[in-house]
Order: structure tokens, then C-alpha cells, then sequence
């Protein structure tokens, strides 16, 4: 059994030094950026289970598809950071994956807020008329 623990053990740590190795390195940037991803899922899920008022789905209730589709768009995020990460290692600079980290931060930050508006948990107007603002901003962008 200590052997099987041990071999466990050292594959989890091959993975995750291969992972970090990849991405060059670990930084705090990313740990951040992970952290917010993982509250902006559960909050998510949160509003879809228990409060009903998912705006991912027709009756705002929790839907298999809709959590996949969250799931893939955080894969994808992960894998433009990587992108970020090699371009800073091609170009010899130090920032753009930080950047890019950042500016998915910023994203996932107004998510976990309107989640947290969804499920009823009181805002100032002033921020809540911000993201309503940048929401309506974003929709403008993609049309």
C-alpha cells in the first residue's frame, strides 16, 4: 500500500511540475486566477441549483450542458494563458501572461459579483449600475 502511495504521490508531482514547467512557471497571477475561476463555477452553480435564476438556461435551472460548456470556456482560458505564457518566452518579455491573467481576473470578477446579484445578496446601485453598464457594453461588442 506505502508503495502505491509513494508511485501516486510522485505521478501527481510529475503532472504538476510538467503543468507548471508548460506554463513557465507558477506565479501568483495564476493561483489568483484559478482561485476566481473555481468561486465563479460554484457560485454558478449555486444560482442555477438552489436559487433557479441561472440566465444560462430557459427555466434558470441547473442544467448539465450549460455547466460543460462553463467547464470549456475555463479550459480554453487556461489554454490562452499558456498561449500568453509562450509568447512571453518567445519574445523574451515578462508581462503578457500576467496581462492575460489579469484581464481573465477582471472577468471572472464581474461574474462571481453578478452571481452574487442573482442569488439576492445586496449591492451599492452604483455597483450594480456599473456592471449592467458593462454588460450592455460587452453585448454591444458582440453583435
Amino acid at each position: 500500500m506505502d508503495r502505491i502511495r509513494a508511485f501516486f504521490t510522485a505521478a501527481v508531482g510529475a503532472v504538476g511540475a510538467g503543468i507548471s514547467t508548460a506554463f513557465g512557471g507558477w506565479t501568483s497571477a495564476m493561483t489568483t486566477l484559478l482561485i476566481f475561476m473555481s468561486i465563479d463555477y460554484l457560485t454558478g452553480l449555486m444560482v442555477a441549483g438552489i436559487f433557479k435564476r441561472s440566465q444560462k438556461t430557459k427555466n434558470g435551472a441547473l442544467e448539465s450542458r450549460a455547466g460543460f460548456k462553463g467547464l470549456c470556456r475555463k479550459g480554453v482560458m487556461l489554454l490562452i494563458v499558456l498561449v500568453a505564457c509562450r509568447l512571453d518566452i518567445e519574445l523574451h518579455t515578462t508581462y503578457i501572461r500576467d496581462a492575460v491573467c489579469i484581464a481573465f481576473i477582471v472577468n471572472e470578477t464581474l461574474s462571481i459579483t453578478e452571481n452574487a446579484l442573482l442569488m439576492g445578496i445586496p449591492f451599492p446601485k452604483a455597483l450594480k449600475n456599473a456592471i449592467e453598464l458593462l454588460k450592455a457594453k460587452g453585448d454591444d461588442d458582440n453583435a
